[in-house]
């Protein structure tokens, strides 16, 4: 996923504590929940990849199971 440089302005509602923590401890706020929220994105998006091509995956998968590589035989090693 490319990172874009342009920002959005948002209001989130934070753990109270996790917030006072995360200030004592230097951690830019804004960046690491950009770095979360990116995150769960990218897992997100590869779930619902995995979901939508499982039938195609399992065919691939049951066709090299009954049949081998396709192109076993060329393979010098």
């Amino acid at each position: 996923m490319a990172q874009s440089s342009a920002r959005k302005s948002t209001n989130l509602t934070i753990d109270a504590v996790l917030v006072r923590s995360a200030k004592d401890l230097g951690i830019n706020i804004s960046r690491a929940a950009e770095d979360g929220i990116r995150s769960a994105v990218s897992k997100t998006m590869a779930d619902q990849w995995k979901q939508e091509n499982q039938a195609s995956l399992k065919s691939s998968n049951d066709f090299v199971e009954n049949h081998g590589l396709p192109l076993a035989r060329n393979r010098l090693f």
